[in-house]
């Protein structure tokens, strides 16, 4: 991790103008940081709150040259960035985050063997090469498994459930000859909970963690993060401690998303964003420093404050497709909703386009009710 300290009225370059990309810029300007965004879709989400945006495809070499000789600092907010073309600039601007880690968390196969490596619990895994392999790694592995491409992918795209020999046998029909892209197979794990923590290292190398969320997916995308004290005291260490082991061994700059697996009494590492992440949304309310100021502080190598988490009781729910209209016609009925709209261009099905947060144990039970009254129209 590079210790260079960089100070306001700096600008800041992100790779990617969705709403990670949105959120970053929205803890940045308060700072009296500039932020330019870099992304092929004009008046994006990012660039809406940004000081300007350059309209390019992300692995455009030209246009990011340009971005980066008008920065200070350069980061992404997506993992399946052209490390080779921020190679290409990282001698015009910092990259305090390096290549490496993207290089770690882009590839399922690298991931899941740094973990391993790290002496952290993992599903097991069996690389697959081609689509010919499945079945070797099917006999290795056992079922139930789950075969996901290696890079790409997210909200489950790209994956598909191998629950026994007949769901093999399909799959191996349906992708032969139309795959050409590595896999990678991992046991499913009987797991009894879905839990993630954020994690990043300050301008003083000091590890800070965010309290843990507790996640609830559907169709492999995040639909609600609880965080409370439910969790027993010790499997909160283990979480914490994966975290501050996983950070040390990426030298880690910005923050990173762990997503773990509850099982009993264990917790098991699933994967990596090197990035702030959907389910630490709750921390922009909920915290005295959010995911995405300390994701700033950290590139640019400021000092984090102790992490503290400022109710007893939080919720965020994701609003997906037209959920956000439902939502913007409830809101004046939602004093206690923090509501956010990330304006993007088109309403589509499952397309994540905005959250609600609340804090307090009533209000996240009213939210509850709302949420599974208001389900997305497909």
């Amino acid at each position: 991790m590079k210790n260079n300290l960089i100070v306001p009225p700096a600008t800041i370059g992100i790779i990617g103008g969705g709403q990670l990309g949105r959120m970053m810029a929205e803890a940045a300007k308060p700072m009296g940081y500039n932020v330019i965004i870099l992304d092929p879709q004009p008046n994006s989400p990012a660039g809406q709150v940004s000081d300007d945006q350059i309209i390019a495809e992300y692995d455009d070499v030209i246009a990011l040259t340009k971005l980066a000789k008008r920065c200070d600092v350069l980061t992404y907010e997506f993992e399946n960035v052209d490390t080779d073309a921020l190679k290409q600039v990282s001698d015009l601007v910092s990259v305090t985050q390096g290549t490496n880690l993207l290089k770690v968390t882009s590839d399922r196969l690298l991931e899941k063997e740094f973990i391993q490596r790290a002496g952290l619990p993992v599903t097991n895994f069996a690389n697959v090469e081609s689509i010919d392999d499945l079945p070797a790694a099917a006999a290795k592995i056992g079922y139930p498994a789950i075969l996901k491409t290696r890079s790409g992918g997210y909200d489950g795209h790209g994956q598909w459930n191998i629950d026994n020999e007949t769901q093999m046998q399909a799959v191996l029909h349906r992708l032969n000859g139309k795959i050409d892209v590595p896999l990678i197979l991992e046991k499913k794990l009987a797991f009894d909970q879905e839990i993630s923590i954020m994690v990043t290292r300050d301008g003083n190398q000091e590890v800070k963690t965010w309290p843990i969320a507790q996640n609830t997916h559907q169709d492999h995308i995040l639909k609600t993060t609880v965080v409370n004290d439910e969790l027993s005291p010790k499997l909160v260490q283990a979480a914490h401690e994966y975290a501050g082991k996983i950070a040390h061994a990426l030298d880690l700059s910005g923050v990173l998303g762990i997503e773990m697996f509850v099982v009993g009494d264990e917790v098991y590492v699933n994967e990596l964003a090197p990035r702030p992440h959907n389910s630490g949304h709750y921390s922009i309310e909920g915290c005295n420093v959010s995911q995405f100021e300390g994701h700033i502080r950290s590139i640019t190598g400021l000092p984090i404050a102790p992490i503290e988490q400022l109710d007893d009781s939080i919720r965020m729910i994701n609003l997906l497709g037209d959920q956000i209209t439902q939502a913007r016609n409830d809101l004046v009925s939602h004093p206690e909703w923090h509501f956010h709209d990330y304006q993007k261009d088109q309403i589509k099905p499952k397309r994540k386009m905005g959250h609600i947060t609340v804090l307090g144990a009533k209000n996240s039970t009213d939210l509850a009710e709302w949420e599974n009254t208001h389900h997305e129209n497909i």
